[in-house]
């Protein structure tokens, strides 16, 4: 996917594809608010958005694959549960999981004896960890100030959490949500797809925000079977 930010001075568009996702747009791209942002705010903010995309739409298909979780929460539809995580303006901060955020609800989805719906925490903890190593926000000025290393850091973290998700098994050697499908006649990989979109565009955006700000990041290779959640 190619993003122009005002780099290049045009770009050439195509006709789409039928059932293609239109490239991400800034909805108020000629405002006054737009003039207190740099190419890379910009970067950010589709970043930031996209991400938020892709984690309601893993939310919806982890509910649909899972329904006994989804009956844990609410007897209401997959689409008003995912609504009122996403927009029911309680700031993340859930009863259900004892207002539990970032890494901390993420490991709360693969515990042994939670009785909880496991689809809750794993996403409000994605969410709230990649907002975290974003300084806190999700809409960027130049008067920002991110860590390249926080947002790398991030990208990793989802790298563990998607494993975790496609290999944590209950004592009866049961994964604790389904995911993908690998059948003889049938594979079902959009699971991994999407958080393989997540972790592409936050690294992106860390290597290119190093870039630009001539700070370093420090590498590190996963082992992801035994890997904990990096800090920041």
């Amino acid at each position: 996917m190619l993003f122009c930010f005002g780099v290049l001075p045009a770009c050439v568009t195509t006709a789409p594809n039928p059932g293609s996702k239109p490239v991400p747009e800034q909805s108020d791209r000629s405002s006054l608010n737009q003039l207190g942002k740099s190419d890379l705010d910009r970067m950010a903010d589709v970043q930031m958005r996209e991400n938020m995309h892709s984690l309601r739409l893993l939310m919806t298909k982890l509910y649909k694959r899972n329904p006994r979780e989804l009956k844990k929460s609410t007897s209401g539809t997959v689409e008003e549960m995912v609504g009122w995580v996403f927009e029911g303006g309680h700031g993340w901060k859930f009863k259900n999981i004892n207002e539990a955020q970032g890494t901390d609800a993420i490991q709360l989805a693969f515990l042994p004896d939670y009785q909880g719906d496991r689809v809750l925490p794993l996403i409000v903890g994605l969410e709230t960890m990649l907002v975290k190593a974003h300084g806190g926000k999700s809409e960027f000025y130049l008067t920002d100030s991110l860590d390249p290393q926080n947002i790398y850091n991030a990208a990793r973290n989802v790298e563990i959490a998607a494993w975790k998700l496609s290999n944590a098994r209950d004592a009866q050697g049961q994964l604790y949500l389904l995911t993908n499908e690998l059948h003889d006649n049938e594979r079902n990989l959009s699971f991994e797809r999407e958080f393989g979109k997540i972790i592409g565009r936050t690294d992106l955006y860390a290597i290119t925000l190093a870039e630009k700000s001539q700070r370093l990041i420090s590498r590190v290779a996963l082992s992801l079977a035994t890997a904990l959640f990096l800090p920041f």
